[in-house]
């Protein structure tokens, strides 16, 4: 543990009502190349659930993922004291009232439905090539595919966005690219959940690009932590989500220790 990770979790520990809000993929679950088969870490999961149980804290998923497919791949249910944040922040789950999401018109829906058809047909030759429905977008999946198959399906798709919805939001991560026409981001997400929760302080931990906005964010009396390696806003940096597993398990002792 650096001295900056001891710093970060001694302030935090302290914190009058503290929010700990986590990526998902690639920060608590390894990255698959099925995307609906990533499931947390047990020893991710034991420290989610060490820091739910943690005094004057809230545990928040914040993920680019749609609400209905983050619940899946957290084994999330209705007795969950977890909040979720999904779909970049435009949809949310908060114990105790269930979905909030932001609105959207029949137009905003048809024109997704169609480009995603049209993103579909484009890309049906390539293989490897996965476009994944988001309930305000879609997002295509290259893990599987080659180099060449995967700049060729984000040319293709590009273009298609392009020519039919110039004004929609372009995001990229990990082998992925999304497309939504609503236009929040991680940054929104925690702005909302500060807001709806409380919090004097945040602890955000990310792994992607898409991440770098919540980062971005933070205040002075927040934290932010990179999971791996890449340019980051960031004040504390781990190597991989063991690690990260590491930390919020010793933040929420010194936290439970702290407030008792």
């Amino acid at each position: 543990m650096t001295d900056d990770a001891d710093a970060a979790i001694a302030r935090l520990a302290a914190s009058d009502a503290l929010l700990v809000a986590l990526d998902f993929d690639g920060t608590l679950s390894p990255l698959q190349d099925d995307p609906m088969a990533a499931r947390m870490l047990p020893a991710a999961r034991d420290a989610v659930e060490a820091l739910v149980a943690a005094p004057a804290t809230v545990v928040a998923l914040v993920s680019g993922r749609s609400l209905v497919d983050l619940r899946l791949i957290a084994e999330h249910d209705g007795d969950s004291r977890v909040w979720l944040a999904g779909s970049h922040g435009a949809e949310y789950w908060v114990p105790g009232e269930g979905v909030i999401r932001h609105g959207e018109d029949e137009a905003d829906a048809a024109l997704r439905d169609q480009l995603r058809a049209h993103a579909e047909q484009a890309t049906a030759s390539l293989h490897g090539v996965w476009i994944e429905p988001k309930t305000f977008g879609f997002g295509v999946h290259t893990r599987r595919a080659t180099r060449e198959a995967a700049a060729q399906a984000n040319r293709l798709v590009d273009d298609i966005v392009a020519a039919e919805a110039p004004q929609w939001r372009r995001r990229t991560g990990h082998n992925i690219v999304e497309y939504a026409f609503r236009h929040e981001g991680k940054d929104s997400a925690i702005a909302e959940l500060r807001q709806r929760t409380g919090a004097s302080a945040v602890l955000f931990a990310g792994d992607d690009v898409t991440d770098e906005d919540a980062l971005a964010s933070l205040r002075s009396a927040d934290v932010g932590i990179r999971v791996g390696d890449g340019p980051t806003a960031a004040t504390v940096r781990v190597p991989d989500i063991a690690a990260l597993a590491a930390l919020l398990s010793r933040l929420a002792t010194e936290r439970s220790h702290a407030l008792r």
